[in-house]
C-alpha cells in the first residue's frame, strides 16, 4: 500500500502544476467548442444516435437504462483509419475518445454496449486495438466519436501513442473485484499524459455486478481507494456494469456536456451498494 500512496502523493502534485500550465492552451480549445455552443443556447438538448453506415435492429432484449437512450445501433466503423464514411458537412463535429486499461476487465464489452453492436465482441477481444464509432445528435449539432480501446495486453502499450493523440477525452478502466487493476491504472495514465495532457479524465469501475457480491468491508476499501485515485488524477468517477448497462451511457453523456458546456451535470452517489459517482 505504501508504494501506491506514494505515487498517487506525487502524481497529485504533478497533475497540479501540469494543469496551471495547460490552462492557456484549454482555453483556446474552448474557443472553438464556443462555436458549437451558441447554436444550442436556448434550445432543448437531445441525445440520439444518427446513421453512420449500416443501421441494424437493436439486439433482442435490449433496454438501455439511464438518461440516454439510442433510437438506433450503428454497425462499427473498420479499426483501419481516421476516415469517416459519414458526409462531411459542416455541422458534424468529430472527437475522438481512448479507453485504457489492463486486459481482461471489461473494456471491450463496455464499448460494445454503448455502441450497441453486440455481435461484434467476440472478434473485437481478439485485437490489440479496437476503433468504433458512434454519431449523436446534440441540439442541432451532429457529435461524432471514435472510440479507441486498446487492449490492455503487453503488445498493447505500443498503440497508447496513437491511441491517445487529439483524444478529447481518456476513460481509465478498471476492474471493481481486482485491486491490482486499480493500481494497473496509474501505469496506464503516466504512459498516456506523455501523448495527451488536456484530455479530459474518467476513472471506470467496471462488473460492479460482481463487485457487490463482495464483502462489504472490501467493498469500502475498494471504494475509498477508487476515489483517492479519481481525486489524484483529477477524474470523474464511474461504477459500471456493462451486464446491466449501469452507467455506460452517462459516461459518455458526461464526457459531451463537460466538452460543450451543456446543462446537465452527473448527480454525485456515494451510496454503498450502489453503482458509485463521485467528482
Amino acid at each position: 500500500m505504501s508504494q501506491p500512496c506514494s505515487k498517487v502523493v506525487n502524481l497529485s502534485l504533478r497533475k497540479r502544476i501540469q494543469c496551471r500550465m495547460l490552462i492557456l492552451r484549454r482555453w483556446f480549445q474552448r474557443v472553438l467548442d464556443r462555436l458549437l455552443i451558441c447554436s444550442l443556447q436556448g434550445k432543448p438538448i437531445r441525445y440520439r444516435m444518427l446513421p453512420h453506415a449500416t443501421l441494424t435492429s437493436p439486439p433482442p432484449g435490449c433496454n438501455p437504462v439511464g438518461d440516454f437512450t439510442p433510437e438506433q445501433h450503428v454497425t462499427p466503423a473498420p479499426p483501419v483509419c481516421h476516415k469517416r464514411d459519414v458526409d462531411s458537412s459542416s455541422d458534424l463535429v468529430a472527437l475522438k475518445i481512448s479507453l485504457l486499461g489492463d486486459s481482461q476487465i471489461g473494456k471491450t464489452s463496455f464499448l460494445v454496449k454503448y455502441v450497441g453492436n453486440e455481435k461484434e465482441q467476440e472478434a473485437l477481444q481478439k485485437k490489440e486495438l479496437n476503433l468504433m464509432d458512434k454519431t449523436l445528435l446534440v441540439g442541432g449539432a451532429r457529435i461524432s466519436y471514435s472510440i479507441w480501446e486498446v487492449g490492455g495486453g503487453n503488445k498493447s502499450w505500443d498503440h497508447v501513442p496513437a491511441a491517445c493523440k487529439d483524444s478529447v477525452a481518456i476513460l481509465f478502466m478498471f476492474d471493481l473485484t481486482s485491486r491490482c487493476t486499480l493500481n494497473g491504472v496509474l501505469r496506464w495514465h503516466q504512459e498516456a499524459i506523455k501523448w495527451n495532457q488536456t484530455a479530459i479524465p474518467v476513472l471506470i469501475g467496471t462488473k460492479f455486478d460482481d463487485f457487490i457480491q463482495l464483502p462489504i468491508d472490501l467493498q469500502w476499501t475498494i471504494s475509498s481507494e477508487a476515489r483517492t485515485l479519481a481525486k489524484a488524477l483529477n477524474a470523474t468517477l464511474f461504477f459500471s456494469s456493462a451486464t446491466y448497462n449501469i452507467n455506460v451511457n452517462k459516461v459518455f453523456k458526461f464526457v459531451t456536456a463537460k466538452l460543450f458546456d451543456l446543462p446537465w451535470t452527473v448527480e454525485r452517489n456515494l451510496t454503498m451498494g450502489e453503482p458509485m459517482i463521485d467528482f
